[in-house]
Parts: structure tokens; C-alpha cells; sequence
């Protein structure tokens, strides 16, 4: 556990805690909304990715970029080098350290969420915290590319934009953020097909692309060419 907050005071400082509430910011800017406009109201369906999902993939985006190009923006990454084990300690640290971020950050939007909002099934958590670990190591795997946090935030947040514009709106289980509770299709046994594929492709992915992003990261000659 002394591993894992020295590894978020690396990402994210002293101030490392607050980033639990900062999802709540999108709650509060949802409940003004509803104020405005009281027709848009809330359902289980809006909770997975209206409520949850865009604010975790955010969060998620923040700490992503910061768990390898972060080093470099910082000028330390050469000291991960020496490392005694390798620098993949040091990535695999603060890759937990920011799903530990993410964990504490889903609980305490779940249920400010499921209290003031509206009531869900526990499979919408689910599926919001996979969608954010999916955006946390894609953040960090394409920061990593291109040796730049700027330039991985845009790469990153365009694969966002796609993903809920274009797949999220039709219903493609090849979305991160996939939402079972809005599928149209009444058929239960292809539901639960789908629901299978998506649970464990995204995952599998999600490992491949850690994979290769500590690949990259571990070739020190490129990292550290100008």
C-alpha cells in the first residue's frame, strides 16, 4: 500500500485524493441540467455512460497520460531506467495505483449516482469502470507513442469521441463502454452472447495494449532519443 501512494503522489502529487470527487463535478453540471430542463430526465440507462462512463473516462485520460509520458514531461524518466527490477515496477505501480483512482472514484460516483439520480443494476458500475480502464491504458499506450502527453490526450480523446458518437449510439458491443440495458434486441440468449463477447474482448485488449505499451516503453534508446 506505501508502494501504491507513493506511486499516485507520483501522478498526480499531494493532492492526489481529490481526483475521487472531480467526476462529481459532471453530477452537479447533470443536476443543473435536469434543473434547466426538467423533461431530461434520468433512467438506469442514462447511468452506465450519461452519468458514470464520461466522467470515470476522463479521469481515467488524466491519469493515463501521466503513468509513463509523465515521466518524460518531467524530466525523470532516465532514473526510471535504474530501477533495480526493471522499469516496469515502476510502470506496473502506478498502473495499479491509478485503478485503485479509478475504483475508489466508481464506488462514490455509484452511489451518489444510485441516491440522487436513479437506480441501476450493479452490471452499470461494471461496465463504466471498464470503459475507464480501457481509456486509462490507451491514454498511457498512446502518450507512450508519441512521447508526448499533449499528443496522446488528443489521440485519446478522439477515440473517445468515436466511440460514443459512432459506436456507443449504435449499440456496437465492440464499445468499451457497451450498455446492455440499452440493447433493443428482446432475444435473451443473444444478449447474453453479446454481453460475453464484450466483457471479455475488451479485456483481453486491454491487456494487449498494456502489453505493447510496456514494449515501448521499455525500449530506452528511443524513449530518451530527442
Amino acid at each position: 500500500m506505501e508502494l501504491f501512494r507513493l506511486a499516485g503522489l507520483a501522478i498526480a502529487g499531494h493532492w492526489v485524493w481529490l481526483l475521487i470527487f472531480l467526476p462529481l463535478l459532471w453530477l452537479a453540471a447533470r443536476a443543473i441540467e435536469a434543473l434547466i430542463t426538467p423533461s431530461s430526465g434520468f433512467n438506469p440507462v442514462n447511468a452506465q455512460v450519461g452519468l458514470m462512463g464520461i466522467p470515470m473516462a476522463a479521469l481515467a485520460i488524466i491519469l493515463g497520460l501521466r503513468i509513463i509520458a509523465g515521466e518524460m514531461d518531467g524530466r525523470s524518466l532516465e532514473i526510471a531506467y535504474t530501477v533495480p527490477g526493471g522499469c516496469q515496477r515502476v510502470w506496473w505501480a502506478k498502473l495499479a495505483a491509478a485503478a485503485l483512482i479509478l475504483v475508489s472514484a466508481a464506488i462514490l460516483l455509484a452511489l451518489v449516482t444510485y441516491f440522487l439520480f436513479t437506480k441501476f443494476p450493479p452490471v452499470a458500475v461494471y461496465g463504466a469502470l471498464q470503459g475507464a480502464v480501457f481509456y486509462l491504458v490507451l491514454a498511457m499506450a498512446l502518450a507512450t507513442l508519441f512521447r508526448s502527453e499533449v499528443a496522446g490526450a488528443m489521440a485519446t480523446v478522439a477515440v473517445l469521441v468515436f466511440d460514443l458518437v459512432v459506436l456507443g449510439s449504435n449499440g456496437v458491443r465492440a464499445s468499451p463502454f457497451w450498455n446492455p440495458l440499452a440493447e433493443t434486441n428482446p432475444d435473451p440468449e443473444v444478449l447474453l452472447a453479446m454481453t460475453v463477447q464484450n466483457r471479455i474482448g475488451i479485456p483481453l485488449f486491454i491487456a494487449l495494449v498494456v502489453g505493447l505499451a510496456f514494449m515501448r516503453a521499455n525500449r530506452r534508446e528511443r524513449m530518451l532519443g530527442g
